[in-house]
């Protein structure tokens, strides 16, 4: 009987330990390397804001799927007039703020209208240059009349910079967001972690964790200790590609190796002499061995490119040829621009190992055909104030992740400050033009016009490389835009 008593117990203790375990893995801990420099999406360039945010706080009209289509979000049906010009937009119904406050119309002409303001900060403002005005029309209803006709109009509103925020929350956006989406903003320990909270009033599919904590790990050596001691459930865009074999190898992991729109560029700084004359530029071009990059900085992850576009979008260009390695043809631009002794130059580096190993790489192979680089390391802080708003920069390596984003360079006040009219003129009628087949020649001229005046040193694109606990379910592979949406993410029974 005392056994039989003793077994009971032993039993109950057994099962409440693992209903205890069961009950811990309501809430997820995924490790990023950047952590955001404030939490509003619509007033900053960093793609760290949208990891945490996008989808999971902030909506937009329209939103992004896994793979890429856009699909209604905030609004769930739309009609456009037959000029192409005017959006009519139903919101959905029954929609509050995380504050308890009701979405409607209002709400969305205030975030429009602040997007496209003369002052606004937003970082892809451009987006919105197109709309003449934006109206309520009840309650639910949301005119948005365009200035010409614009083919990607729906695709933009599905940007992170494009998300509604309500007017009663606007003020402390960036340390407390106010959304709508499937998890609320918990709290910010910063320099550590970001934890947000599910949302139990939300509109849609609830989403299946309870908690979602986001942890900030900027050293690849931290983060593999991390994983490994499964501090963390998941490491999204893991740092050390040289660690991927270990966790390929350990059956508690799954490696997900899919796809961005990260095109990694070496970032050229075009109104700085001597990078204003076009020979320099392609003298750089030819100077780097972008294998090399790939292979020394990401164990062989990424795809060469030899434009601003993603290889699978069905319109890419395969123009590595134009910026072939060709250190001897290097040298013999430098002479042909008066620059046979070669120059110095920055090289200013965000924190991504990308960056900082690839820096490291490209300042060998530019120092081959006499080009010498002062490599400055730079917090994500300082690289946005330095490089994207300062032009305080000569080169730079950075990961452009939004998407389809050949259109910045139309913007010559854009960080390397190309100006090209025929250029800009180029993205103003793609802009307009709806035909499939108008578009894809329009996009294959648009990237030969930016590589053969070598704008930029078009390295590679980025891969998508995450570990993810093997019980975890619903991380993305591919990365069609920044975020991390956690909001179909759940944990295997």
């Amino acid at each position: 009987m005392k056994i039989t008593r003793n077994l009971a117990v032993a039993a109950i203790a057994l099962m409440t330990a693992m209903n205890a375990a069961h009950a811990a893995k309501t809430g997820v801990t995924i490790g990023l390397q950047l952590e955001p420099p404030h939490l509003d999406p619509t007033s900053a360039a960093a793609g760290a804001i949208d990891q945490v945010l996008y989808s999971n706080v902030f909506e937009g009209l329209t939103r992004f799927g896994p793979d890429g289509s856009v699909g209604p979000g905030l609004a769930e049906s739309w009609k456009i007039s037959a000029d192409g010009c005017i959006y009519t937009f139903t919101l959905r119904e029954g929609v509050t703020f995380h504050d308890g406050s009701t979405l409607d119309a209002g709400d969305v002409v205030f975030s429009l209208d602040r997007a496209r303001a003369e002052d606004s900060t937003n970082a892809q403002k451009a987006l919105f240059e197109n709309i003449d005005k934006v109206e309520a029309k009840g309650d639910t209803t949301v005119k948005i009349t365009l200035k010409k006709p614009q083919g990607d109009f729906l695709f933009n509103l599905a940007w992170g910079d494009a998300v509604i925020v309500a007017p009663e929350s606007i003020e402390d956006i960036k340390n407390n967001p106010v959304g709508t989406g499937a998890f609320t903003f918990g709290n910010w320990a910063k320099g550590d972690k970001i934890t947000l909270v599910r949302n139990d009033d939300y509109w849609g599919d609830a989403a299946k964790l309870e908690s979602a904590t986001f942890k900030f790990i900027s050293e690849p050596t931290a983060a593999f200790a991390a994983m490994m001691a499964e501090d963390i459930d998941a490491f999204y865009s893991f740092p050390a590609p040289e660690n991927l074999a270990s966790f390929e190898a350990d059956p508690r992991f799954t490696v997900l190796s899919g796809s961005t729109e990260g095109e990694t560029i070496l970032s050229i700084n075009n109104k700085q002499e001597p990078f204003d004359n076009l020979l320099v530029r392609r003298a750089v071009s030819h100077a780097i061995d972008r294998s090399a990059i790939i292979d020394g900085a990401m164990f062989g992850y990424g795809t060469p490119i030899g434009t601003h576009f993603a290889p699978h979008h069905p319109d890419y260009v395969d123009l590595t040829n134009f910026s072939n390695y060709d250190p001897e043809k290097a040298k013999a631009l430098l002479k042909e621009a008066g620059l046979e002794d070669g120059f110095k130059t920055t090289l200013k580096l965000p924190p991504p190992s990308y960056a900082r190993r690839g820096g490291e790489i490209i300042a060998a192979q530019l120092r081959e055909v006499g080009i010498e680089t002062e490599i400055s390391n730079l917090e994500w802080a300082q690289w946005l104030e330095q490089v994207f708003r300062g032009k305080d920069f000569g080169l730079s390596i950075v990961s452009h992740t939004e998407p389809m984003d050949i259109g910045i360079y139309a913007r010559p006040e854009y960080y390397f400050q190309y100006d090209n009219a025929d250029f800009q003129q180029m993205i103003k009628d793609l802009s307009t033009e709806s035909d499939p087949k108008k578009r894809s020649t329009a996009l294959k001229k648009a990237q030969m016009t930016i590589a053969r005046d070598a704008v930029n040193g078009y390295l590679f694109q980025l891969a998508l490389t995450s570990v993810v606990n093997a019980k975890l379910k619903g991380i993305w592979e591919n990365a069609p835009t920044q975020a991390l949406d956690l909001t179909a993410v759940s944990w295997e029974d």
